[in-house]
């Protein structure tokens, strides 16, 4: 490249994003994608290395395979690798990893992403869920203060199952019975008034007293407010574990009572709803794994393709979760 060439490309930098920022100054110090991605991967590794057979640290190195450094365990004689046991085992191209994690940040589709990455739709849908498995469960361990708590439902879905136990739909129809069924599935979310958020995917049909003592008490303090709306379900669920309750009657028109609202929930409904419909309809089966996503996203816990792959492998760098 000639140096006419290079202050036309030079002067394009100003309009990169900072995504692209991160991603260009990693090829520049890796000189290719692959390295700047096994380098990443072999760094979270050292941390943590151990034998995945009996966690033992007393190896020795053993060669190398697809990229990797690999291990062999002294006591047991088993190899492994710094993916060996990860979600990300036996996955391919690592080079495009940081690529993918990008796309999953942008909330880009199967088929956008793999036409971004350049790989087939179905190894698109299968890194999706592999970068999801663990970097969804980085959630609040405990809700204080405030808490609200509501309920929101989509209709269950069975896309990309060889067997219904449903008559077919057309995808994104309606369903066959009036108000709430066992056609729709119940989605609980609890936010305090921190923004900490959790959410649990309670099965089909209305919310029950059941279906909140399954889910809520491990995830709240006991001198916690929980604020709802007028659901005969809370009041019951609180009294029964002894902890504060208020309600709003949405019905009535009364949506604030002071500090006594709904309104945040409501509103992390609304984006979440919002977001999922650009997919077209999510599997009933995968739903938990949207919910984590929406919920990276929504906190910004993490907001680089490097934090991703960390969180995908177990390495949670950002803040502590309360």
């Amino acid at each position: 490249m000639d140096t006419a060439q290079w202050q036309i490309f030079a002067q394009q930098f100003s309009q990169l994003s900072h995504r692209q920022r991160i991603a260009s100054s990693n090829l520049l110090r890796s000189g290719a994608p692959q390295e700047a991605a096994v380098s990443l991967i072999e760094q979270i590794a050292q941390a943590q290395l151990h034998c995945p057979a009996c966690q033992s640290t007393h190896f020795h190195r053993h060669g190398q395979a697809h990229g990797l450094q690999r291990y062999r365990c002294v006591p047991c004689g088993k190899t492994f690798n710094a993916l060996t046991g990860t979600p990300l085992a036996h996955l391919h191209h690592k080079e495009r990893w940081l690529v993918y994690a990008d796309c999953l940040l942008n909330s880009f589709s199967v088929r956008k992403a793999a036409a971004q990455v350049n790989v087939h739709r179905n190894t698109s849908f299968r890194w999706r869920h592999r970068f999801l498995v663990l970097a969804k469960t980085d959630r609040p361990r405990c809700l204080h203060g405030i808490a609200e708590a509501d309920e929101m439902y989509v209709l269950e879905s069975q896309k990309g199952s060889r067997h219904l136990t449903r008559p077919t739909r057309k995808r994104g129809g309606t369903a066959r019975k009036r108000g709430i069924s066992d056609e729709q599935v119940c989605i609980l979310v609890a936010r305090d008034r921190t923004g900490q958020t959790v959410d649990f995917v309670t099965g089909l049909g209305q919310l029950t007293k059941a279906k909140l003592h399954a889910c809520l008490p491990p995830v709240i303090d006991r001198d916690i407010l929980l604020v709802s709306d007028g659901h005969p379900a809370y009041p019951v669920f609180a009294r029964e574990i002894g902890i504060q309750h208020e309600a709003v009657n949405l019905r009535a028109g009364i949506r604030v009572r002071g500090t006594v609202h709904v309104q945040n929930v409501n509103a992390y409904h609304s984006r979440l709803r919002d977001w999922l419909r650009a997919f077209h309809g999510v599997a009933t089966r995968y739903l938990p794994n949207y919910l984590g996503w929406r919920w990276i996203l929504d906190a910004r816990r993490i907001l680089s393709p490097e934090s991703l792959l960390r969180a995908t492998l177990g390495t949670f760098p950002h803040l502590t979760v309360t």
